[in-house]
């Protein structure tokens, strides 16, 4: 695949009704856009992340720092080693009712800062999240006027992949809105896992968000929620693009 990133990548639907969404997330501090970018720029990003994309792992286990593994370390004795003792970490966080996770990414801004041969598909993608056209959506949807930059990761929730309930809390990095732009499979079914879910302080579901094509998430933070384990039998296709947007 080429790694030109094509000139539709990322155009914002203009038939957003931006008022609503607003009310939606003032009520309640999240919301779902979906069918957020016009059809075309949908399909070109998923083409990036589907057949572009050199996808590593992330684990986190408690308070330990996470973990990234690059791809081209998991086709090696030594990475595969690593990553399986990081795995066997993350769910024994887990069972014990501590924070851990486990998915496949892709770091974006590490690789574009670091240089990372085949980033450039990636790289523009996250130019156009910073540039001026998502960013107003995202302020004019969640009322923060002061965003101005975001972070992004692209994620890839396989069969065994999961994100243990957290809050994002990390204020004095600028953190207010997490974001994730989803480019699941239409036919995504509740079976397959891989929701999105927000939590009370009795760990009860408030709501979840299917993954579903060209929907975009935007919930403010902190804010306990989790991603839900993704069973052997789900198939591959629970894609996005994942960060935070700051106003620091």
């Amino acid at each position: 695949m080429s790694t030109a990133a094509p000139r539709t990548l990322f155009a914002i639907n203009p038939a957003l009704d931006r008022a609503a969404l607003a009310r939606r997330f003032a009520a309640t501090g999240r919301v779902q856009v979906r069918d957020v970018l016009t059809p075309e720029s949908a399909r070109e990003v998923l083409t990036v992340l589907a057949k572009g994309t050199a996808w590593g792992m992330a684990t986190g286990a408690g308070e330990a720092e996470p973990k990234s593994f690059r791809a081209e370390e998991t086709g090696t004795p030594q990475g595969q080693q690593a990553l399986g003792a990081a795995f066997k970490a993350a769910e024994e966080h887990t069972s014990r009712g501590e924070y851990g996770f486990r998915f496949a990414h892709y770091p974006i801004l590490t690789a574009v800062q670091e240089g990372w041969r085949g980033s450039e598909a990636h790289q523009i993608l996250l130019e156009h999240i910073n540039a001026p056209a998502f960013m107003e959506l995202a302020r004019s949807v969640t009322g923060i006027e002061g965003l101005f930059k975001a972070d992004g990761q692209a994620t890839l929730f396989a069969p065994g992949n999961y994100l243990g309930r957290h809050i994002d809390s990390h204020v004095a990095e600028g953190w207010e809105v997490a974001y994730v732009l989803n480019f699941a499979r239409d036919d995504w079914h509740p079976d397959w896992g891989g929701y999105l879910l927000f939590l009370d302080e009795d760990g009860d579901v408030v709501e979840g968000f299917r993954p579903r094509f060209n929907a975009l998430n935007l919930f403010k933070v902190p804010q306990a929620h989790m991603v839900s384990y993704v069973p052997p039998f789900a198939p591959v296709g629970r894609l996005a693009v994942t960060g935070w947007l700051r106003t620091k």
